[in-house]
């Protein structure tokens, strides 16, 4: 299911539900921030049982208010007709100044908003967002070229 970290002040655990491991390749990204969730009952309990997928979602600035756009938490298997829209945009919560801030940045030089990986800390639904610029194939190219390297670097130093 989902990994623990040790969070930044040192008291907190982290559990992590779900990450997006194609972001990085996908995207450079350049700064990272943390957002609470707007959810409903029903969501956080698939949510604990890390029934989630963060491919192809993104965040959605609309009338100073930020959104969680295609994240897909399946429906909970013990809910009734009162279960949740699987594909529903979810409300995130960012200071005004915050959401000013990425505002500019997305729309001047052509960032986008971009979440990393769902967590829990404290008992709170979080999400890791990521200001990130799209790599072009050369640039993933090179990427995967370097880390090749790594290995084969990592591989000589181990046989020795």
């Amino acid at each position: 299911m989902g990994s623990k970290e040790k969070g930044k002040g040192g008291g907190d655990e982290i559990k992590v539900v779900c990450r997006n491991k194609k972001a990085r390749h996908e995207y450079e990204i350049l700064e990272t921030l943390e957002a609470g969730m707007v959810l409903q009952g029903t969501e956080v309990k698939s949510l604990r049982e890390g029934r989630v997928n963060l491919k192809d979602s993104y965040v959605k600035i609309r009338g100073g208010e930020a959104f969680l756009v295609e994240a897909h938490i399946s429906p909970y298997p013990h809910g009734n007709r009162m279960n949740h829209d699987p594909q529903r945009e979810r409300k995130l919560l960012l200071h005004k100044r915050e959401i000013r801030r990425l505002t500019g940045k997305v729309q001047e030089r052509g960032l986008t908003l971009i979440p990393l990986k769902i967590y829990f800390k404290s008992g709170l639904a979080k999400v890791e967002l990521a200001l990130a610029k799209g790599k072009r194939i050369y640039d993933k190219r090179a990427a995967i070229k370097r880390r090749e390297e790594r290995r084969e670097l990592m591989r000589a130093l181990k046989g020795r």
